[in-house]
């Protein structure tokens, strides 16, 4: 019977994809994550030392988390078990957790890697809590997930979080000449940088549009840039729909509006409409932007945030992208103003922790005659019948209940005109006390 579990040999080897044959061997073999892995750095560290710990490797696809994972088990000597939170259940757990009893029993040492960790729901991260306590295995998660939000606290307590950056250019060279020498294949410059510019900075997919584009060189093995260009076909910048780099790209967006600059805020729209962003879910985030950071200081904003989102609705992708662009552009180059939004959660937080102060006698209405004998709307003043309209020194607070100002507008744009108004009615207020 043939043996499924068998080291491949010969020809059979060659069926591995092009990342797996390329896969470092040793740790000096690894590309990029500096920060980790160069002398005195944590990584290299434990290495050096030969204390083994149990690690969260947190980054984007394709950055060596499996690799490293794989790596810290061989310098070790310890056996690897590797789970998918994507297709494990407690049933794989359980078998995992018997296999290391056994090997502990022979003297071995076990790591135990789950990769996507943060799809494993909280029961089944609390499962491996007492076996990463006990000893019985060293943990080992990769995550392209925040593990602060998809991780229990006491699972990332018990671990060290590695930090997993994206490969650059000069990292994605180097497996670049790894592919021509392993495929025995040269690859124009022109060629190369496309590669390099639709794997952004993912090792696996720089390796995997080589291997295919690979197949179509002729005799002389040289795979020209209109090669790469008609195999690599459309190709999304990384991006993930409710993930890291959805909150990321959403907040560098809304800081570039925040912070006046057009062409960055315009290239995080791009990047997010290039990478399949929902551009609903956009109009709804510009439209928050008007009223949180322009607000009164040009109300316009939010009347052309809402126009282009209603243009967005009525001639969809990728026409009513066009109406987004523009109110970005806009909400970018506006007056900001945050007093509006600092006054609404600075009262509602005031109202939280306020008792329910009961409305005064003269600001309440009265349509009965029992509401009137009982002086509802008394000594009220109609603010039209009064100089310029406005009734100075009047109350509209609760009774017993001191004035609690919120709303400071700025001088910027509008608000400057609001600003002065009420500096204006305020000068009212305080002449009528005094009389």
């Amino acid at each position: 019977m043939t043996d499924l579990f068998a080291t491949p040999t010969g020809n059979a080897a060659n069926h591995a994809p092009l990342p797996e044959q390329l896969r470092p061997r040793v740790i000096t073999d690894v590309v990029g994550q500096s920060h980790l892995l160069a002398d005195g750095q944590p990584l290299a560290v434990a290495f050096a030392t030969g204390r083994l710990h149990s690690m969260i490797f947190w980054g984007p696809p394709g950055v060596g988390k499996t690799t490293l994972a794989r790596l810290v088990a061989d310098s070790f000597d310890a056996h690897f078990i590797a789970l998918s939170a994507v297709l494990a259940g407690v049933k794989d757990i359980r078998e995992a957790v018997e296999m290391a009893q056994a090997l502990k029993t022979q003297g071995r040492k076990t790591v135990l890697f789950v990769d996507e960790v943060h799809r494993f729901n909280k029961s089944q991260q609390d499962a491996f809590l007492p076996h990463v306590e006990s000893g019985l295995f060293t943990f080992i998660g990769a995550t392209t997930e925040n593990p602060s939000f998809e991780l229990n606290n006491a699972l990332l307590s018990r671990a060290a979080v590695y930090v997993l950056q994206s490969l650059n250019d000069g990292d994605l060279d180097v497996l670049i000449a790894r592919a021509e020498q392993f495929l025995g294949i040269q690859i124009e410059p022109q060629a190369q940088t496309r590669l390099k510019s639709a794997a952004d900075g993912d090792a696996r997919r720089l390796l995997n549009q080589i291997e295919i584009a690979a197949q179509r060189v002729d005799a002389n093995k040289v795979l020209t840039d209109e090669l790469v260009k008609t195999s690599l076909g459309a190709t999304l910048n990384r991006f993930d729909n409710g993930g890291d780099a959805f909150y990321d790209q959403i907040s560098a967006l809304h800081k570039s509006v925040r912070g006046s600059n057009p062409d960055a805020a315009l290239y995080w729209l791009c990047r997010m409409l290039d990478g399949g962003a929902d551009p609903r879910y956009l109009s709804r985030r510009i439209v928050r932007m008007a009223w949180e950071d322009i607000g009164l200081a040009d109300p316009r904003a939010m009347q052309m945030c809402n126009e282009a989102a209603q243009t967005y609705e009525r001639l969809g992708s990728p026409e009513g992208e066009l109406a987004l662009a523009q109110a970005v552009i806009y909400l970018s180059i506006a007056a900001k103003s945050n007093a509006g939004y600092n006054a609404f959660k600075q009262m509602r937080a005031f109202v939280a922790n306020e008792p329910s102060h009961p409305v005064p006698l003269h600001l309440r209405n009265a349509p009965t005659k029992l509401m009137r004998s009982l002086d509802y709307g008394k000594d009220y003043r109609y603010a039209h019948d009064e100089a310029d309209g406005y009734a100075a020194g009047e109350n509209y607070f609760p009774d017993n209940m001191p004035p609690t100002p919120s709303y400071q507008p700025t001088s910027r744009g509008l608000e400057g005109k609001i600003a002065e108004k009420l500096n204006q009615l305020r000068a009212l207020d305080e002449a009528a006390r005094k009389k």
